[in-house]
């Protein structure tokens, strides 16, 4: 069969897979050369003929994260990266619609990843669309004279070609559900806190809710750490000329900067989403509890361990939890409120803890309260399921549940999570996931009862997974006083 869809920049072809359509790599927004790396996105160059669509598009352009990984980018990688991809079980089918907004700090990060296959969640009677956006200084850095959150402002343009597309691809546009991991999860937080009424998508599903916001004049002020060193103004045309490693190479210093005088940052990464009264008025739970993205249906959720992902390998004396404490400019007494409430606590697991808490937890918990508040149907979740690698020692670490969220058990995301083999309960608990993320999607209903805050109920994933109540009481209690304040 020819897999040919008329899109409004010109017709794909794309290929059939496991009874899936699959289509890779078709644009939404222009290339990003020269200034347009650093505007606002535009639309995508049309097309004469049919378009192969059977691979992914370069990633956008980005640094490295973690040293001795592949690069996702490379400096001479094409510049149209502004891309969706779509799996769809039947191009006729006016199914329920999933996006997914990929994590990685806003610095990395590509649709190009095994590890977000939509095929298992395609066949179970969605559409996928997953999409690359500019993360790093392209998509976050101040310009003079463009506008901030431009990485968010590709999520939007993306979802704009979901809006007028996706019926070609058997996709229903008036059922459309945002979903993302860490910096994926803000970004879902973020535009259902400060686009909802656009009516690009209907539900949202906040996997971890990253701490990754920012007041605008720290945007300036780190764009001049930044942008100081390489002579030139911060604006689209000069910037436009330098070339991209030459900017990640320059953020290195503002890392660790950030991670040496942490109380002096709001962030301890150099990029986030400003609330900029454009296309975010507060921090999104701020938001949410004023009633903004109440006719959206969210689900938010967190690892039970997250930060474990990121300090398994820290030493004992890196795992100070009065050093972080101050970083994170919380009183001295709030580490007693700890080891009272998780009585027995290492001064190891407590770091790990605050971390988490003040990382993922507390966010993706204030998203759900404050939606709930606001009158809004609101879900919470806590991911538990330990990673049984390395004797136990990740917990239910940051990132855990992407692979379960896919059905994927095997990419770049599992390679130190899972041991050689996979878990025997990863598939019992994967398709449970996932027949809860494709219920939501379809009907709004998750599976378990809507969070409020008389009880605030909440679903447990593990084997077996449960429904308690108010699942980290002591954490959140601890914290109140930042969610209210």
């Amino acid at each position: 069969m020819d897999l040919v869809v008329s899109t409004s920049s010109g017709s794909v072809r794309g290929a059939s897979a496991g009874n899936v359509c699959v289509f890779k790599g078709i644009p939404y927004a222009a290339p990003l050369d020269g200034p347009r790396r650093f505007q606002a996105p535009a639309a995508p160059e049309p097309w004469d003929g049919v378009r192969e669509t059977t691979a992914f598009s370069a990633s956008v352009p980005q640094a490295t994260l973690l040293p001795g990984a592949s690069p996702w980018w490379t400096p001479d990688d094409d510049t149209d990266c502004l891309s969706v991809n779509v799996w769809s079980p039947d191009l006729g089918g006016g199914l329920p619609v999933m996006v997914w907004i990929h994590g990685g700090v806003y610095m990395g990060g590509t649709s190009d990843s095994p590890a977000f296959d939509g095929t298992r969640l395609a066949k179970a009677g969605v559409v996928v669309v997953t999409l690359n956006y500019r993360v790093g200084y392209e998509g976050f850095g101040w310009v003079a004279d463009a506008p901030a959150n431009r990485g968010i402002l590709d999520q939007l343009a993306a979802l704009r070609w979901v809006q007028d597309n996706i019926a070609g691809f058997g996709g229903d546009p008036g059922n459309v559900t945002i979903f993302g991991e860490s910096s994926g999860a803000s970004s879902v937080a973020t535009l259902v806190a400060g686009s909802s009424d656009s009516g690009l998508f209907h539900r949202g599903i906040a996997q971890s809710v990253g701490s990754v916001f920012c007041p605008a004049e720290e945007a300036r002020k780190i764009s001049d750490l930044i942008v100081g060193p390489l002579g030139v103004a911060a604006t689209a045309e000069e910037l436009g000329a330098v070339p991209s490693e030459a900017i990640h190479a320059a953020q290195q210093a503002v890392m660790v900067e950030q991670n040496q005088n942490r109380a002096a940052w709001t962030n301890s990464t150099p990029f986030a989403v400003v609330p900029d009264g454009e296309l975010l008025d507060d921090l999104p739970w701020v938001a949410l509890r004023g009633g903004a993205g109440r006719d959206v249906e969210l689900i938010s959720g967190y690892n039970t361990d997250e930060a474990r992902m990121f300090t398994v390998d820290f030493p004992a004396e890196l795992s100070d939890p009065a050093v972080l404490a101050h970083g994170l400019r919380l009183a001295p007494s709030v580490l007693d409120e700890y080891r009272a409430a998780y009585r027995g606590i290492t001064d190891v697991d407590l770091h790990s803890l605050v971390l988490s808490d003040q990382l993922f937890r507390m966010p993706s918990l204030w998203c759900a309260e404050g939606h709930a508040l606001a009158g809004g149907r609101s879900y919470l979740y806590e991911f538990a399921w330990p990673s049984p690698a390395r004797g136990g020692a990740f917990g239910a670490c940051h990132g855990l549940d992407v692979p379960f969220t896919f059905g994927v058990d095997r990419s770049d995301v599992t390679a130190q999570v899972f041991p050689d083999e996979t878990p025997e309960d990863f598939e019992v608990l994967s398709a449970e996931l996932r027949e809860s993320w494709v219920s939501f999607a379809t009907t709004g209903d998750p599976g378990w009862p809507a969070y409020a805050p008389d009880d605030r109920r909440a679903r447990v994933w593990n084997v077996p997974s449960s429904v308690v109540e108010d699942p980290i009481k002591a954490s959140r209690e601890i914290w109140q006083h930042r969610f209210s304040g």
